[in-house]
């Protein structure tokens, strides 16, 4: 069978930008971020039920709200909101584990991917 990489005709697909890919990589931190502060810093059963629940909630709300083709779409400035509430949590949570440089890091490149999204998307 021979691949055919030509474009088809009528699909037009989106153009994955350095910007986008830095964004993943945000959300892929957040999670694993929010999964390492639940199984490493509660006792014992909430770290099972923090460790999974955090990351699969931080996702669940990625989903709805912040997604590229969310369920649920909100005025920019509310999206914005909710996605600087993820940071913070993160944030928190590295600070809470005694990793306030990490924090300070990860706020840092979230922040600042998250108003160049926002300006492209407004502009």
């Amino acid at each position: 069978m021979s691949q055919n990489t030509a474009a088809e005709p009528g699909v037009q697909r989106p153009a994955i930008t350095p910007l986008d890919i830095v964004r993943v990589l945000v959300l892929i931190a957040a999670l694993a971020s929010l999964a390492l502060w639940g199984f490493g810093e509660w006792p014992m059963p909430w770290n099972i039920v923090v460790g999974i629940g955090a990351p699969v909630a931080t996702l669940l709300i990625w989903a709805l709200f912040l997604s590229p083709r969310p369920v649920l779409r909100l005025h920019p400035y509310l999206r914005a909101l909710v996605e600087v509430l993820i940071y913070v949590g993160v944030t928190l949570a590295w600070w809470s584990m005694g990793q306030a440089w990490a924090g300070i890091a990860f706020a840092v490149v979230a922040v600042t991917s998250g108003v160049i999204a926002g300006r492209r998307a407004l502009g």
